[in-house]
């Protein structure tokens, strides 16, 4: 799952900074956790087709990029964009 992620943001948005971290091992067991291990993760960017959007609209359009994943077990998708 990390790196489909990395793979659909880095030839959709070309980011200058990217980071994608899994974090599904802090929600074991919660709602949302299908025990894949690949179901939460936080994502840091920098890339200029984000920056003349507000917050809203960046993450909608990351969020957007990414519904393949959600609909293959992806569940939250924490969200740091930089300038």
């Amino acid at each position: 799952m990390k790196q489909r992620i990395e793979e659909k943001l880095k030839n959709n948005l070309n980011p200058s900074f990217l980071e994608v971290k899994n974090n599904s091992h802090l929600h074991s067991g919660h709602m949302g956790d299908n025990g894949t291990g690949e179901t939460h993760f936080a994502i840091k960017i920098a890339a200029e087709e984000l920056e003349d959007l507000n917050a809203v609209n960046a993450h909608r359009k990351i969020n957007a990029l990414l519904k393949d994943e959600f609909g293959l077990g992806l569940h939250a998708l924490e969200i740091k964009i930089s300038k």
